[in-house]
């Protein structure tokens, strides 16, 4: 009989809910992907170091032009440089960049705080590592404050001595919640007098709306002292399928981190560094995705507003929150998945993004968006749901 590492995960609902989109031929807002190409001349750049032979291992730790052009941009961004001979790392996705980090800093018996809703590889990280995740929830939508919010207080009551790590996710996942700079100052009050370090999980970095600046860990000196702080190229350039990212840490967490991503994947595909680092040359590459995006999130919400669910405005990422207790009272699970058998829409339940998978069938008529699509493809998803 086989004793599993992780008996409490399964399927994950991302593949679940995109399995039933293909059975019913479905329009998919569930996934978080775009259903269009990246920059042709991206395309092209990866081509082009595939042809001049860059095709074997490259450098474990990331080609160097990449890593000079990755500290280039976060110094211009956020005001900090990292050495990239030694405190920046290209990863395999986000994901690994998540894994590494976690596998890297976590011992037996150090309790984790993640905030949730959160993005489902962290838990199965945290135990993986011997770790305990500790839960603390946002403030859910109310009829006073119609957006998810975070208490610092819940945060600071969830501080123990065994506590190693704390898992930051903004922009947020799945609410879109940002930063402020009265958030970096309750961080910094929290950990400045304990040994508790800190994940940032930015791959949404350059998807802010309003035109607020993001206000990565990075942006403060004692907060990227303590951080992994992690980004992804499938975000910033539309090519989640391609698996790049990168961590940004101090050298001495760096340190511990490459001796995890070595044994993980040992590096990551050659041509498509080369590429990302030859496209990087033009800062508007990543400058100008959050107007591409909120052009997007306007036309979904706005869209919204003629059914009727009532959507709730992001403030970053590529997602947007809706509730649908307008339409129906049943649970989030039951509603998304009537929702494609019955009307040919996917989307994703919040009560995923939860630790108990009893929340799946709890109630805060609450559904996620993806508005990472093409507008044709937003266009026929609100014909449909204008009709429901």
């Amino acid at each position: 009989m086989i004793k599993s590492k992780l008996p409490d995960v399964g399927t994950t609902i991302f593949t679940i809910m995109s399995q039933l989109a293909n059975e019913h031929n479905a329009i998919n807002l569930g996934q978080g992907f775009p259903d269009f190409n990246p920059d042709e001349k991206l395309v092209s750049l990866v081509n082009e170091a595939m042809i001049n032979g860059h095709n074997q291992y490259p450098h474990m730790p990331g080609i160097p032009a990449l890593r000079i052009a990755i500290a280039d941009k976060i110094n211009q961004l956020y005001s900090h440089n990292y050495n990239p001979d030694t405190e920046i790392t290209v990863t395999n996705g986000a994901t690994e960049a998540l894994m590494s980090s976690i596998l890297s800093i976590v011992h037996a018996g150090d309790e984790v705080i993640v905030i949730e809703p959160c993005y489902d590889s962290y838990v199965p990280c945290i135990k993986l590592a011997g770790g305990i995740p500790v839960f603390v929830s946002l403030t859910p939508p109310s009829k006073n404050n119609p957006a998810y919010s975070i208490d610092w207080n819940k945060v600071k009551n969830a501080i123990t001595e065994k506590t190693r790590l704390i898992i930051l996710n903004f922009p947020h996942n799945p609410t879109g919640l940002t930063l402020k700079s009265s958030d970096l100052d309750a961080i910094e009050d929290l950990i400045k007098d304990k040994e508790i370090f800190l994940i940032g999980d930015e791959v949404y970095e350059h998807i802010v709306f309003g035109h607020r600046p993001f206000l990565s860990l990075s942006t403060r000196e004692f907060l990227a002292s303590r951080s992994f702080v992690i980004s992804s190229f499938g975000k910033t350039y539309h090519t989640t399928g391609w698996k790049v990212g990168y961590c940004s840490a101090p050298k001495a967490l760096t340190a511990e981190f490459r001796k995890i991503h070595q044994f993980v994947v040992f590096t990551v595909s050659s041509p498509m560094q080369h590429a990302f680092a030859e496209f990087m040359k033009d800062p508007g590459t990543y400058l100008n995705l959050s107007d591409f995006y909120q052009k997007k999130h306007d036309y979904l919400y706005n869209g919204l507003l003629n059914t009727r669910f009532k959507p709730i405005k992001s403030e970053g990422t590529f997602f947007m929150l809706a509730d649908y207790s307008e339409i129906s009272l049943i649970n989030e699970l039951d509603f998304a998945t009537e929702l494609t058998k019955k009307h040919g829409v996917t989307l994703i339940p919040v009560s995923a993004f939860y630790k108990d998978s009893s929340a799946l069938t709890s109630n805060n008529n609450l559904v996620r968006f993806c508005f990472a699509k093409k507008n044709e493809t937003l266009e026929k998803a609100l014909q449909v749901l204008s009709t429901i």
